[in-house]
């Protein structure tokens, strides 16, 4: 098999694990970790996920908590978007990504939607790939790809802007408290 046929049939054969797939089993948080390695596409050659990493996902609002220090289906189902994604966009960009989807409360259909959608990506990358028998320019093909991905990161991000505009200005605006005006230090101690 040439390394061609074998990218193909890794575009077309590897998916991560479906919502039931995933353990049904609490696990901790180097038990997360192990089982992460196994939802990345083999050979991807992104940073390996760490326990600091998780930590900050949970800090900064992208993952939900842990039960205790127990990490369930719903949080395996997350880390495998954000791991996806964080090739991509931005810690800050993958989490208002994943709060604007309509169905991120409830984490089985959104990642069912995801992985759909992961599928989708993969077959089409898998068509441009050149037949066997071609003599393709590679390094051709690899600089479309790239600025293919260049401008869809842009365009990505200019999206997730205007939903952040958009969500800004669809928020009600309260007035203020009005305040009582203090009183003049001196007056108050004047007073004592």
């Amino acid at each position: 098999m040439t390394e061609m046929e074998e990218l193909r049939r890794r575009l077309a054969e590897w998916r991560p694990a479906p919502y039931e797939g995933l353990p049904d089993i609490d696990l901790y948080k180097d038990q997360v970790l192990a089982y992460m390695q196994r939802q990345q596409m083999p050979g991807e050659s992104a940073d390996e996920l760490t326990g600091a990493m998780i930590n900050n996902y949970i800090k900064s609002g992208v993952l939900p908590r842990p039960e205790g220090k127990r990490y369930q289906r719903p949080h395996l189902a997350a880390l495998t978007a954000i791991c996806q994604l964080k090739q991509v966009l931005s810690v800050g960009d993958t989490s208002r990504l994943l709060e604007q989807q309509p169905d991120i409360g409830d984490t089985q259909a959104f990642y069912t939607r995801y992985l759909a959608r992961l599928n989708e990506a993969l077959a089409q990358a898998a068509k441009k790939l050149p037949d066997a028998g071609e003599q393709p320019e590679l390094a051709r093909l690899a600089l479309d790809l790239a600025l293919q991905s260049y401008v869809d990161r842009l365009v990505a991000r200019e999206l997730l802007e205007m939903l952040s505009r958009k969500q800004a200005a669809e928020k009600p605006v309260l007035p203020k408290a009005e305040k009582e005006p203090k009183e003049p230090k001196e007056k108050k101690d004047k007073e004592n």
